[in-house]
């Protein structure tokens, strides 16, 4: 395990002059042209939650990579009796497959840490920032890195190299990145298959319209697909953060203040039932509705204007 760890490249090395480049750029044109896309507790915030991302990933990147180097040998003797092949190798598509593998695997990771609540306590610090800019790119829950790698233990299982895993979650990773921006404009066509900055906006965004919407990573076609895609309205424009924000920039705060939330709600609740769904249900649901969840308040706001437009007929 040493000796893998010790040969697998680390991609992030390479960028990071790149991501510090484009972040000065950014925040200078900003200044310039008066766009306000930094704050200066934000930045920091972000830079503490993003240092403290980066330990925990790296302290985490033995189990990540051990578990799926596990799994990998595990199976390696059913690949063999029922498939012909020990592994898939390193030819070109099986580069190509694991990109789109990893992919896909992204969109229902993300779609999840949405959806379930316990899930999204661990993700809500990266939605946590008014700002929308390349540095929120760095603001990553710190504990994330114990449950996400479960997700991609079916690839491995398949014949999929662990190196060769791990670089493709890095690459998808790097890539999400430059998607941290609205200084880049629509670009008509593209969005049709890949996540841009222009449709990411919409992710970012906690317009009762925009929630949970567009949570590929390279890749929208996932969205498309689901059903989850959403496109930015330009008579809509984005409300970046979340909606209960913590009203703090301190970065433990923002890692756990969601988990303390849970923990009232579960302690406070009258049975094990609602217990359970506190955890394990959407952001919001509450057993009398005296909170609701992106769907609730979307199906609320549709009916809303339905009759709105239904009165405009009738006048």
């Amino acid at each position: 395990m040493e000796i893998l760890l010790e040969n697998l490249p680390n991609p992030f090395a390479y960028f990071v002059p790149i991501f510090a480049i484009l972040i000065l750029a950014e925040a200078y044109i900003s200044y310039r042209e008066d766009k306000e896309l930094y704050d200066i507790k934000d930045s920091f915030a972000s830079t503490w939650v993003g240092i403290g991302a980066a330990i925990m990933n790296t302290l985490t990147k033995m189990y990540q990579i051990g578990l799926f180097y596990l799994v990998f040998k595990l199976f390696e003797p059913v690949r063999e009796q029922f498939l012909g092949y020990e592994s898939l190798g390193w030819a070109w598509w099986v580069w190509a497959l694991c990109l789109l593998g990893d992919d896909f695997n992204f969109y229902w990771h993300h779609r999840f840490c949405h959806t379930v609540r316990l899930f999204w306590a661990a993700h809500v610090v990266h939605h946590s920032s008014e700002k929308f800019n390349l540095g929120t790119a760095f603001r990553n829950g710190w504990t994330i890195f114990i449950y996400k790698p479960v997700y991609w233990l079916w690839l491995p299982a398949l014949g999929f190299d662990p190196v060769m895993l791990a670089l493709c979650m890095s690459f998808n990773s790097i890539y999400q990145f430059f998607l941290h921006s609205t200084l880049v404009p629509d670009i008509k066509g593209f969005n049709k298959v890949f996540n841009t900055p222009w449709v990411h906006q919409v992710h970012h965004a906690c317009n009762i319209e925009y929630l949970d919407r567009n949570h590929g990573g390279i890749l929208i076609i996932w969205d498309r697909i689901f059903g989850t895609f959403q496109d930015k309205e330009h008579s809509i424009a984005p409300k970046f953060g979340i909606l209960h924000p913590p009203q703090s920039h301190n970065p433990i705060k923002l890692n756990f203040h969601e988990f303390s939330d849970i923990w009232k709600d579960v302690r406070n609740a009258k049975s094990w039932e609602h217990k359970f769904k506190y955890m394990f249900y959407p952001p919001g649901w509450s057993p009398d509705g005296s909170t609701k969840t992106a769907r609730q308040m979307q199906d609320e706001l549709e009916q809303a204007r339905v009759e709105a437009s239904q009165q405009q007929v009738v006048a």
